[in-house]
């Protein structure tokens, strides 16, 4: 995933990429979902799960930055990893992890519990 992150822009701009993962959990392919400003990026849930549809993905990891390198997630950050595991319990596709990045670490919802 390192390579799928420009690390001039880390701290100056919040993105949003998802992984693609076949059954064996390996990687179809890295969507470039959204660019936001320094304090959000604005998600669509149906580009995503529209995008792992196409691409027969049967699961997905979620994953953003927060340019001010607080590695906390936000309400917005929870509510949004909560409305996306549903969907994907419905489609059938699996949200295997919603990962906050920053120049210095990452939060894992799925090490925290919260998937």
């Amino acid at each position: 995933m390192d390579q799928s992150w420009d690390r001039n822009k880390m701290e100056l701009l919040e993105e949003f990429k998802v992984l693609l993962l076949n059954r064996q959990n390996r990687v179809l392919g890295v969507l470039n979902v959204a660019q936001g400003g320094f304090s959000e990026v604005s998600v669509d849930p149906k580009v995503i799960f529209s995008a792992a549809l196409k691409a027969c993905a049967n699961g997905i990891i979620l994953s953003h930055n927060h340019p001010s390198s607080e590695l906390r997630p936000s309400e917005a950050d929870v509510k949004l990893t909560t409305r996306m595991v549903e969907c994907g319990k419905l489609l059938g596709v699996e949200v295997h992890d919603h990962i906050i990045l920053s120049a210095y670490g990452y939060y894992s919802f799925m090490d925290e519990g919260m998937i």
